[in-house]
């Protein structure tokens, strides 16, 4: 698992697994689509509309996926010694905020239809709002200063008081009385998606997660590449 924290062993797996998981993730995508459209049937309350589903929540759980993986991988960095951690956090933030906007678009579509308006200041819509400008941040400051040793620290120290932010979009739904509906899928009790609705949400979900260690192998070569040439 050497690739996971060592910038040359993650080149050499990342050419070695970028085309079958680019292959896999078109595929995935593919089946998914044609699983959400065609085969998945509309919802007694939500009609058609229902589809959206297939792209907001696994959108809403690759958001929050990316940043736990960022916060690991800060604490890796920092108390550990791994630059890797860096590299790793400078590469990712834009996917997990391009997840994350994904996310508010593909609900606030589906709540015009539910509930009469494209967003209210409910908690689970809040928190992920917070969390987006918190991707954003991070951005800005990989952009901002001319020090990157102090960046990099700078920012994953940011990342993990950001990370306070995920149990709040996690629990809002269970914590406080919110529109958002509650989780439908839970590891304590059985899901309350019918499985005509679930397959395509689990493919759909595969096929982001590729997308992702997809986008996410390009940038990581990408910030590697950058950093030789910055130290050269």
């Amino acid at each position: 698992m050497k690739f996971l924290v060592n910038p040359s062993k993650f080149n050499e797996m990342a050419d070695y697994i970028f085309k079958p998981v680019l292959i896999l993730s078109i595929i995935l995508f593919a089946i998914g689509l044609l699983f959400s459209f065609y085969l998945s049937p509309d919802d007694y309350q939500q009609g058609s509309s229902v589809r959206i589903m297939y792209v907001h929540v696994p959108s809403a759980w690759l958001a929050l996926l990316t940043y736990a993986i960022m916060t690991l991988y800060s604490i890796m960095a920092l108390a550990f010694r791994i630059p890797f951690g860096f590299i790793f956090n400078t590469a990712v933030a834009p996917i997990g905020a391009v997840f994350t906007l994904i996310c508010i678009i593909s609900g606030s579509l589906w709540g015009k239809p539910m509930w009469g308006t494209w967003w209210v200041w409910d908690a689970r819509l809040t928190s992920v709002a917070i969390l987006f400008i918190i991707y954003l941040i991070i951005i800005f400051m990989n952009l901002s200063f001319e020090n990157r040793i102090v960046r990099e620290k700078v920012v994953a120290i940011f990342v993990l008081v950001g990370s306070v932010n995920l149990p709040i979009v996690k629990f809002s739904v269970d914590w406080w009385n919110t529109l958002h509906q509650p989780a439908t899928i839970s590891k304590l009790s059985k899901p309350s998606i019918d499985p005509s609705m679930m397959t395509p949400l689990i493919i759909m979900t595969f096929a982001f997660i590729m997308i992702g260690i997809a986008i996410a192998i390009l940038r990581i070569k990408t910030e590697i590449i950058s950093r030789k040439s910055y130290l050269s």
